[in-house]
């Protein structure tokens, strides 16, 4: 025998545990093919058993751990089904695998949100779905985690629940929160799923729709659970906090309920469901959980899972049972170990080790099943608690259907009352048919007088009429109630035949199950004592269902006798109702005849009314033709006075012509609703005439305007103006010529006339100038709040004139010290004499408001006098802009980085600025106020400081400037000749410059003028042209042209504001 002394240690190794790793690998196999098979690109729902295995397999090896290596090796990016897949059988592992699987789901959490999120991005159903999958998956994860006392499955005791709560009131109200949250996750995937599903109820037998409906499943076993514990736990609270406090949750709870309501009711009438799970009912109103005692009417839904038929293809052992070795793989090692050293110790494999690998296979075998036996337990006592529940729901709705049956006999009551009520009315009928037969016979008495008296015999004939409608509308109700009594004697009958067999039905249903139940607790007898109870407790509740079917027997025979007493009183009605169709027959044939007779003379009278009604429309007619003259003849007198020679003196504002335009254009829509008024009843044509006058004498003023406007408006302008009236004129006699036709009147198109009169009023709008962009009603504060402004910039400027003064003695001496010192002297004293002009002019400006406002108030003033409001804001803000630019100026000489010039231009700047100002105050100022002779005083004194202040700066800048001396003793004749040729050129380039330059200050001070708000172009005004002199001292800046301002006419100040005519016109 040969004997090895020395082997090695990787086969002593492998030989003890080759057992263990061939059913680990066994295992990993199995999970493999599983997972492969339940989570794949096919669009069918995951079958059953492939998921209860991977259930098994977590419970196997005490965690996912299996499942995801696997799980996150698949494609997922690839395939959205796939996705949707994976969320359905990890739901079903939270759900029912080892409670080590929520551990191992946290680990991956950012694998599941990062799936989520791709799905999110890209445009799939299917995503769509996976996206809302994932957040439901995240928030169960984090809730379980949160509250280990849940387990996934959620499924806890009351107990258990109350114990999770606590008593802190802080605590209940944040895990109602939470359980919210839980809720609003799982409804808003059932609401996708469905949105994406068609509302038939036949798409749930396809494939494609079962893919989806499969995980609302474990949705409607989750959605059970949280709205059994959101309601404990908002009573809860409703015991603990004031309702007003809980006004938010009860909102809250309210939408879950409806949405869970419906969600429950659309899922059991699929055919997909219905083999698959029992969905309980809810009620039809949320508990009122201000009310305590409603927390003993809530009921608990409970979630039942029928027994699964065993499938067509046989399942695969997760654990291998036999002794034997695999079939597949019989003597790997064995053959291995064999070739390599031979037999050991001349026998296959030690006896021991068999022993130990056969126990082993015999304790996975028994703890197997005894999981399997536990899982078998669980699940029929949740069945028997699901069916305890399904017949307390029974006897619940046995009860509503006893409420239901006395609420019916109720109704049937009152009907009872209503129909002898309408015999009752029925009789009184009779008594107005027999008033109705006198009244009749009266009439045929005075049938002789009614040619004299017409107005009798219309009456007469509408009285008749009238009551020819009553007796056909009676005969119309009684009919209908007649219809009513026999439609609710079906009802009645079938209501009660329907009751019988669902009594009859439900009996021989709640008899077999109490066989069954019988049967199973005589077969489960040792091993489920507890459920032994329960059926003790259903057997007790079927007792009771029985004697509360022998109660609601007899409610049926006392219903059965009250429908009897109902069909008696039935036929009772029938005789009475033929007897008043038999009386309404006679009085149809009576009301006939005298409708025969009546009809004759009402045709007469239709006739003789067509002639008068011809008559009215003729006369109407003529009454519109002679409005339709009178509105022709004012307008073709407006159209005439365009081509006047007198009418040239005439002038009008634009801002008369805009109102005048809008008048008229407002006037064609009530000249359209009066032309459509006479097309529609043309025997009333009052509305079309007073419309006709109002826009003819409208149109007119817009016309004369329009041409009175054009007389001061630019040439370009004026030509659009006259050609835009002359348009309007035209389209106007031409809307006249149509209406006196009657062929052409219905043609006539009032709407015409808007687009000549929009012309016009775009043409006024143009010429309308351009003031500050402010409302009316502000101007008043405006003119406060410049004037204040204006102040403000003064006294900004004389200070730092101050500072600049000590500044310049600090950093200068000698002949520049002097030379800064005079000129900023001179700033001073014309800045003081500027603030004391500004405080003069506005106290004038408030003796102007208080003596020219009367009863109106300082606002109101402003508002109507709004031109010379708005010269007086430019003029403010000029004088401001000019103290600032003054002060820049001075600053820049002082530091020999600006030029004298520009000092000297801001000079006459503010002098020209500050006239404005005294202008504009001087229009509404009374001549003999004593503070416009202060102001007209310090207008003088402006301009003297502004004078010096041009004298200092010459004279400064004439001494700071060195001049080189000329002397010209060393040139020859040439060389005199050719510089004094250089100089003349020199001349003509200079004078060239100055023209170009005055040119230019024309256009700007033009631009200036038209921003102004100047109504004409500014080469209109004779103070806007640039002066002609040659040296630019004696070229003054005009002080009004460019600003808006008052003329300088003393007469037409009280007419004029801002240079502008009044809106009237003058002869």
């Amino acid at each position: 025998m040969n004997s090895i002394k020395n082997v090695p240690a990787r086969v002593l190794s492998r030989r003890p545990g080759h057992s263990l790793e061939a059913e680990r690998e066994q295992f990993d196999k199995t999970q493999a093919i599983s997972i492969s098979k339940a989570i794949n690109t096919q669009e069918a729902p995951v079958k059953e058993k492939h998921a209860r295995r991977i259930i098994l397999g977590t419970h196997h090896e005490k965690g996912a751990f299996t499942f995801w290596s696997y799980a996150i090796g698949l494609p997922l990016p690839s395939s959205s089904i796939l996705s949707w897949k994976l969320c359905h059988v990890l739901h079903k592992i939270l759900r029912d695998g080892h409670p080590n699987v929520l551990h191992d789901c946290q680990r991956y959490r950012s694998n599941i949100r990062e799936i989520g999120d791709l799905w999110g991005h890209l445009h799939d159903r299917y995503g769509q779905l996976v996206t809302i999958y994932t957040k439901l998956l995240l928030t169960k994860i984090s809730f379980h985690l949160k509250h280990p006392q849940f387990p996934a499955g959620l499924e806890v005791s009351d107990e258990v629940l109350e114990k999770a709560a606590g008593s802190d009131v802080n605590n209940i109200f944040q895990l109602t929160v939470e359980l919210f949250d839980y809720m609003d996750c799982e409804l808003k995937l059932s609401e996708a799923v469905f949105r994406q599903l068609n509302t038939a109820i036949a798409v749930s037998q396809m494939s494609s729709g079962q893919c989806r409906l499969a995980p609302l499943i474990q949705v409607i076993q989750d959605c059970s659970h949280l709205y059994h514990y959101t309601v404990k736990l908002m009573f809860k609270l409703h015991s603990c906090l004031p309702a007003d406090t809980l006004q938010g949750h009860r909102d809250r709870f309210h939408e879950q309920f409806h949405s869970l309501r419906n969600f429950f009711r659309r899922a059991s009438d699929m055919i997909y469901f219905k083999r698959l799970i029992q969905i309980p009912r809810l009620p039809e109103g949320p508990p009122n959980f201000l009310r305590a005692s409603a927390l003993a009417e809530h009921i608990k839904p409970v979630v039942v899972i029928p027994e699964e038929a065993p499938e067509d293809e046989e399942p695969e052992n997760l654990i291998e049972i036999s002794t034997g070795p695999p079939a597949k793989e019989p003597t790997v090692t064995a053959d291995l170990f064999d070739q390599t050293f031979g037999p050991p110790n001349g026998s296959v494999k030690d006896d021991r080790d068999l022993q130990m690998e056969s126990l082993k296979r015999e304790v996975e075998v028994l703890r197997a099943e005894l999981e399997k036996m536990k899982l078998e337990a669980q699940r029929y006592i949740a069945q028997l608690k699901g069916q305890v529940n399904a017949l307390e729901a029974e006897l619940e709705e046995q009860r509503k259907q006893k409420q239901k049956a006395l609420v019916d006999n109720e109704q049937l009551r009152e009907e009872l009352a209503q129909l002898r009520a309408a015999q009752r009315e029925g009789e009184r009928n009779q008594g107005l048919r027999e008033e109705a037969e006198k009244k009749a016979s009266a009439t045929e008495a005075r049938y002789n007088k009614l040619k004299e008296k017409h107005s009798e015999l219309v009456n007469t004939h509408a009285e008749l009429l009238r009551k020819n409608a009553d007796t056909a509308k009676q005969l119309t109700v009684t009919q209908q109630s007649q219809e009513e009594v026999a439609r609710v004697k079906e009802q009645l009958a079938f209501q009660m035949e329907q009751a019988r067999r669902e009594s009859e039905m439900k009996l021989e249903e709640q008899s077999d199950q109490l066989d069954k139940l019988t049967r199973e607790l005589e077969a489960r007898a040792g091993e489920l004592g507890r459920a032994q109870e329960a059926l003790n407790r259903q057997e007790q509740s079927g007792s009771e269902l029985s004697a509360q079917l022998a109660t609601l027997s007899a409610e049926k025979d006392a219903l059965s006798h009250a429908v009897r007493q109902r069909e008696a009183d039935l036929l009772a009605a029938q005789d009475l109702v033929r007897e008043k169709e038999v009386a309404l027959s006679q009085e149809q044939q009576r009301g006939s005849r005298e409708r025969g007779e009546l009809q004759g003379q009402l045709a007469e009278q239709e006739s003789r009314e067509q002639g008068l009604q011809q008559q009215l429309l003729d006369q109407q007619f003529v009454v519109l033709l002679g409005a339709v003259a009178a509105a022709k003849a004012t307008l073709q007198d407006a159209v005439g006075k365009l081509d006047d020679p007198l009418h040239l003196r005439c002038t009008s504002s634009p801002d008369y012509l805009v109102g005048r335009a809008q008048a008229a254009l407002d006037s064609v829509s009530a000249l359209e609703s009066g032309h459509a008024h006479y097309l529609t009843s043309m025997s009333d044509a009052s509305a079309l005439v007073a419309a006709l006058t109002h826009f003819s004498h409208l149109a007119a003023d817009a016309i004369i305007n329009g041409s009175a406007t054009s007389h001061l408006a630019p040439t370009d302008h004026a030509d659009r103006l006259m050609d835009t009236c002359r348009e309007c004129g035209a389209q106007g006699l031409e809307f006249l010529g149509q209406l006196q036709d009657r062929q052409a009147l219905p043609q006539a198109q009032p709407s015409l006339l808007r687009l000549p009169l929009q012309n016009l009023l775009q043409l006024g709008q143009e010429l309308r100038p351009q003031s500050l962009d402010v409302r009316q009603e502000e101007l008043g504060a405006m003119v406060d709040k410049e004037m204040a402004a204006t102040s403000a910039a003064i006294e900004d400027a004389v200070r730092r004139i101050e500072d600049m003064m000590n500044q310049a003695r600090h950093a200068s001496s000698g002949l520049k010290l002097e030379v800064n010192e005079r000129i900023l002297k001179s700033c001073t004293d014309l800045m003081k004499a500027i603030r004391l002009l500004v405080t003069t002019s506005t106290s004038l400006q408030r003796e102007i408001v208080e003596s020219g406002r009367g009863a109106a108030t300082q606002q109101e003033f402003y508002a109507k006098n709004s031109r010379w409001t708005e010269g007086l804001i430019s003029a403010s803000k000029a004088v401001g802009w000019g103290a600032t630019q003054l002060v820049e100026s001075a600053d820049k000489v002082v530091l020999h980085t600006g030029k004298y010039e520009l000092l000297i231009a801001c000079s006459h700047e503010i002098a020209a600025s500050t006239a404005q100002l005294v202008a504009a105050s001087k229009v509404k100022a009374d001549k003999h106020s004593r503070h416009l002779g202060h102001l007209q005083e310090c207008s003088r004194t402006v301009n003297e400081m502004a004078a010096n202040v041009v004298a200092s700066s010459k004279s400064g800048q004439e001494q700071i400037e060195e001049r080189e001396t000329m002397d010209f003793s060393g040139l020859s004749l040439i060389k005199l000749k050719k510089q004094e040729l250089e100089s003349q050129v020199r001349v003509l380039e200079l004078e060239k410059t100055l023209e170009v330059e005055r040119v230019r200050l024309g256009e700007l001070r033009k631009q200036h003028y038209a921003l102004a708000g100047g109504t004409g172009t500014p080469s209109e005004e004779p103070l806007g042209r640039p002066c002609p002199a040659p040296r630019p001292s004696a070229c003054r800046k005009p002080p009004l042209a460019q600003k808006p301002s008052v003329a300088t006419r003393q007469d037409a100040q009280p007419d004029r504001k801002d240079g502008v005519h009044p809106a009237q016109l003058v002869n």
